[in-house]
């Protein structure tokens, strides 16, 4: 169970609490930071433990220094994730299952003795193990990055260029934050790792333009099914989340488990060696998200992600989005990672969210955000008709708002609570009313609508 300091305190007791470890290992200079309580603690660097250890052998464990023999499907860790309820879930990961992985990243994406590899990835997260593992079961030194530095993508490309480190794991969001910078110093980094959130296709290009000598690999997989589980080389605009890694399958089913045709679709599911025990202590949640595998052998189970994808003719799978980001709008199912996904394909957009919006009690809108590419300035109102083109009215945003950046949470995923309010007010110009019926009607609809004046060609809705 790896506990991050920076955690608050309240978070770091639950974790205790529910784990109920038999034992802490800790240092001096963390050791006040952690929760009181009556977990018996090993400091490392105290003296009784440093004399302790010069004692003892330095090869590896075997199975006569365990009370019991080490098996591929005993438990190697347990990773907490965030609650749809607001209380973390702990995730029993597997040993066969983070072997699996890092044996097949070895011999996919290898490290290499001798070449320095940057981990900034807390291990409280699923990445973080891959980060650090990885390299040092293959012999390539390791660059840590502290906390400080892992959230300035300045003080970040500076530590890649002194150290010249090979290979780095981000999520998008600090991926274009570092391209905004200098480049040349990410210039020694000839293999980047994307994950944790989807990949635009605009950022995509935009790493190939910038770093053509590098290869950037979108990896997509959750901590329940032991991490990575599909890849995919990026190929400038060309994003996929992937074909599945090593004893890893991978079904897009309907709500009742059947297969979805190609291009049709459907919520990912994950099954494999690198599938996680469950959750713990939460035996009612393990049964509703690991269920029975019905194209697996009996008594094979496969995780539900939760995730919209849909599979090319070749087995390629695409990420559109979260199923809980389907949402109703007089009366009409809308899946907002469709939206999103007809948002980024316009030149001008990097970096794109849809949300929707009751900022009038009872009026829900849907709002599209945009943080324009490098170089360009597009129009919301320019962007709604990009939309229109490619988008059944229904799912047209009733507004689009630029942003400088869209805003994060503090491991670097989308913060929607903090997205602004549309100033639904703005005109987007149009056509006047020409006759007394179209004044007539464009009165009554901004009288209903709320809004100052109604252009003669919009839409009620």
């Amino acid at each position: 169970l790896f506990l991050d300091p920076d955690y608050p305190a309240g978070r770091l007791a639950f974790m205790l609490g529910d784990t109920r470890p038999v034992l802490l290992v800790t240092d001096r200079a963390t050791a006040p930071a952690l929760p009181a309580t009556d977990i018996l603690r090993l400091v490392l660097d105290a003296d009784a433990t440093v004399e302790a250890l010069r004692t003892l052998s330095d090869t590896d464990l075997t199975d006569a220094d365990r009370r019991a023999p080490l098996r591929p499907p005993h438990p190697a860790y347990v990773l907490y994730t965030s609650g749809s309820t607001g209380t973390p879930k702990g995730v029993v990961g597997l040993h066969r299952g983070c072997v699996n992985r890092l044996l097949w990243c070895s011999r996919t994406y290898p490290w290499h003795a001798g070449q320095p590899v940057l981990a900034k990835t807390t291990l409280s997260f699923i990445d973080g193990t891959t980060e650090l593992l990885g390299a040092l079961l293959h012999g390539a030194p390791v660059v840590l990055a502290d906390s400080l530095t892992a959230r300035s993508p300045a003080d970040l490309a500076a530590l890649v260029a002194r150290h010249r480190a090979t290979r780095i794991t981000v999520v998008p969001s600090l991926l274009a934050a570092l391209l905004d910078g200098d480049t040349g110093l990410l210039a020694t980094c000839t293999l980047w790792v994307t994950s944790g959130e989807a990949l635009p296709p605009a950022l995509s290009q935009r790493f190939a333009d910038a770093l053509p000598h590098a290869r950037l690999v979108n990896f997509y997989g959750a901590s329940e099914a032991g991490g990575d589980s599909l890849h995919a080389v990026a190929d400038g605009p060309d994003v996929a989340a992937g074909t599945p890694i090593w004893n890893t399958h991978v079904h897009v089913l309907d709500a009742a488990l059947r297969p979805v045709p190609p291009g049709v679709p459907g919520e990912i599911h994950l099954t494999g060696t690198g599938l996680a025990r469950g959750y713990l202590h939460r035996p009612a949640l393990t049964a509703e998200r690991f269920v029975a595998d019905p194209y697996g052998a009996p008594g094979e189970r496969m995780y539900r992600t939760g995730d919209l994808g849909r599979q090319r003719p070749d087995g390629v799978v695409e990420y559109l989005g979260r199923i809980d980001d389907q949402v109703k709008i007089h009366g009409v199912r809308i899946e907002l990672g469709e939206v999103q996904a007809a948002l980024l394909a316009h030149p001008g957009v990097d970096r794109a969210a849809v949300a929707v919006r009751e900022d009038t009690p009872g009026r829900k809108q849907l709002v599209a955000y945009a943080v324009p590419a490098p170089g360009t300035e597009p129009d919301p109102a320019q962007l709604r008709r990009f939309l229109r083109e490619r988008l059944p009215r229904f799912m047209v945003p009733a507004a689009a708002v630029l942003l400088d950046a869209l805003p994060l949470t503090a491991n670097g995923k989308l913060d929607r609570r903090a997205l602004p309010a549309p100033d639904v007010t703005a005109p987007e110009g149009g056509r006047a009313p020409g006759s007394p019926p179209e004044e007539l009607m464009s009165a009554l609809f901004a009288e209903i609508l709320g809004l100052p004046a109604v252009g003669a060609d919009d839409g009620f809705f």
